[in-house]
């Protein structure tokens, strides 16, 4: 399905189901929002990497306005719907000042394979492990969980848009658990200097030595 989106990028990658919440003070992007709350209720974040505006990006609906100040600023809650490739951009769009353009809605691919999903659970809990957060994975709807967790497993930008591209949670749970595999050996040994870190100084208990 095609259709046509007013554009707000950003230099960050949005997920489906994701909560975003941005303070707005561009008169643009004032206007944008503005427009939208009259309109169909949606925008389009596309990723803005490297100085340029991605072709991929998520379409968020305007969930509420928060806060409005008095020199127009506005505080905003917003939730990503579903992943874009964007056709056109045009900036500015028609009459307005902020960009607009076509975008095609990509299809959400929900099937997956439960043993790499498994897998990739059991990383996400060592990683939780090892980062001494508290966190219940049961909650999740696990057609889009990469989507869900994203966020929270250290990708960097160019990872989250490359996860955001692809079309299928089988591929996406492939990718994550890769990700995990190179990662929880760094992040491991990263968390235990920042341990010997903390105990410099310290007194310090040693079980006697049998030799």
């Amino acid at each position: 399905m095609k259709k046509e989106l007013p554009l707000f990028p950003l230099g960050l990658v949005v997920f489906p189901l994701e909560d975003l919440n941005l303070h707005i003070f561009e008169p643009r992007y004032r206007q944008l929002i503005r427009d939208v709350e009259q309109g169909e209720g949606t925008f389009g974040i596309p990723a803005y990497i490297n100085n340029q505006v991605t072709d991929y990006g998520t379409e968020v609906r305007l969930k509420s306005i928060e806060k409005v100040y008095e020199d127009g600023r506005m505080d905003i809650r917003t939730e990503g719907v579903q992943v874009f490739r964007l056709l056109s951009f045009e900036n500015p769009w028609r009459d307005r000042l902020y960009a607009g353009g076509e975008a095609e809605m990509m299809p959400a691919d929900g099937k997956d394979d439960p043993l790499v999903r498994q897998a990739l659970i059991e990383k996400i809990e060592t990683l939780f492990g090892i980062l001494q957060i508290q966190f219940d994975l049961s909650i999740f709807d696990f057609e889009i969980f990469t989507f869900e967790i994203a966020q929270k497993i250290g990708l960097s930008l160019e990872q989250k848009y490359e996860l955001l591209k692809i079309p299928s949670e089988q591929e996406r749970q492939t990718f994550m658990l890769e990700h995990l595999e190179r990662a929880l050996p760094i992040i491991a040994e990263m968390e235990r200097v920042k341990q010997l870190v903390r105990m410099n100084g310290h007194f310090k208990y040693f079980d006697p030595l049998n030799f």
